[in-house]
């Protein structure tokens, strides 16, 4: 078989916004569904069958047990496209493009299109075990006094949901607080926190100004931009803040941690052959990925630091330095995950981050942060932001996940 490659075609999303705002009675398939349908307009495929469509979502209801060919025969793709639904916390949208660009290089595919969507305003509220079993016992009862007498044993305590909560299973710590940690272990400052934010907001909004996103972006339920972003943000502003994370003496607020964000982003990739014969653009090439794990559980690794032992594998099998990046793409779960990441691979000899490569249109603590949606989102900017800076510019993508994993990728301007 003639060598295949994956290439980035483009990308849609709809613009992000926080949790509770204007998509709140959106649902997760009507979101994924939106940022596919923009897809299809801006690249002409109403009607066509792609070979495979792969998302998903973290925050996912038991009806969304088949949510990517929901949004699938919602749009206006050809009923016949194929899907697939994919989790991997908030690695989901980036180890969706790999898994299509895998399936394209080994020949299962000419064209796919990969990403994912999360809605913090549609969580799903567990009901309590009581009234979980008593429900389940009355849907097998054969009779009505079979099924009153199951109901019967329903306590006024049972009626109270659990509410819903981002925490780590085996610590019982949300990611917030497991950043705290992170924060005193690697000695984060508060400055340098509030710093970074500051800077992702600026970049997100010029890029904005600059019209980056123009064909990256439709607009959704009448949002036309992100609407996390504050343009006029200024570390003298985010330093008024108080803590969120860590107790009163903590370095971490609203400003500088990812809010809960809803939203939707996908990614068109092809076989470079066949996008040529179409005349679709080919932005990059993906060149590699790989999945490591942070054994946080004992706490002796840090629950978000996970890429940190992906990355160097990944540099070493294909050559490569940090030096050898033009682009830098660092998740922006909080401003610390990013400067623990940084400090991380300065302190065991992988390299120093050039700052002025890093996340140069903005990321997560501007733009938001719909879990699964990120992957995709980070991964059309960074193949625009290399198709503009030429053939062979590199990029390097790395984005943690709850349970202390991390996905990172090479992409390669084309």
């Amino acid at each position: 078989m003639a060598e295949r490659t994956a290439v980035i075609v483009g990308g849609n999303r709809i613009p992000f916004v926080k949790a509770g705002g204007a998509y709140a009675q959106a649902s997760n398939v009507a979101m994924l569904t939106a940022a596919i349908d923009g897809l299809v307009a801006r690249f002409g495929l109403a009607g066509a069958t792609i070979d495979e469509v792969v998302a998903g979502a973290v925050l996912k209801h038991s009806r969304d047990f088949n949510l990517t060919r929901e949004a699938v025969l919602g749009s206006a793709l050809s009923p016949h496209t194929p899907a697939c639904d994919l989790q991997q916390a908030c690695g989901t949208g980036l180890e969706a493009v790999v898994y299509a660009a895998n399936k394209i290089r080994l020949g299962q595919a000419e064209t796919a299109i990969a990403g994912g969507v999360d809605s913090a305003s549609d969580a799903p509220i567990v009901v309590s075990e009581g009234l979980r079993s008593a429900l389940l016992r009355a849907n097998r009862a054969r009779s009505l006094p079979q099924r009153l007498g199951a109901l019967a044993g329903i306590r006024p305590a049972d009626l109270m949901p659990v509410p819903p909560a981002v925490v780590e299973p085996r610590t019982g710590l949300t990611m917030g607080e497991s950043q705290a940690l992170t924060n005193v272990r690697w000695d984060i400052t508060r400055d340098a926190q509030d710093e970074l934010a500051a800077t992702s907001h600026q970049r997100l909004a010029a890029a904005w100004e600059d019209g980056f996103f123009d064909d990256l972006v439709t607009p959704y339920l009448r949002v036309t931009r992100d609407g996390l972003l504050r343009p006029d943000t200024s570390v003298e502003k985010l330093a008024t803040l108080k803590p969120v994370f860590g107790g009163p003496e903590g370095t971490m607020t609203a400003g500088n941690s990812t809010a809960l964000t809803d939203g939707a982003a996908v990614v068109l990739l092809a076989e470079r052959g066949y996008a040529e014969d179409h005349h679709w653009p080919t932005l990059a090439t993906v060149v590699d990925a790989h999945v490591a794990a942070a054994d946080y559980v004992t706490g002796e690794e840090d629950l978000l630091l996970a890429p940190t032992r992906a990355i160097p594998v990944l540099l070493e099998r294909n050559g490569l330095s940090l030096a050898d990046f033009d682009l830098i793409e660092i998740h922006e779960a909080f401003a610390g995950t990013v400067l623990a990441t940084l400090t991380a691979l300065e302190r065991s000899g992988v390299g120093v981050v050039d700052r002025s490569r890093l996340n140069p249109r903005g990321s997560s603590l501007a733009a938001g942060h719909p879990f699964a949606a990120t992957g995709g989102r980070i991964v059309a900017t960074a193949a625009k932001h290399l198709h503009r800076l030429g053939s062979g510019s590199r990029g390097l993508i790395s984005i943690c996940a709850a349970g202390g994993i991390g996905v990172v990728a090479i992409l390669e301007g084309s």
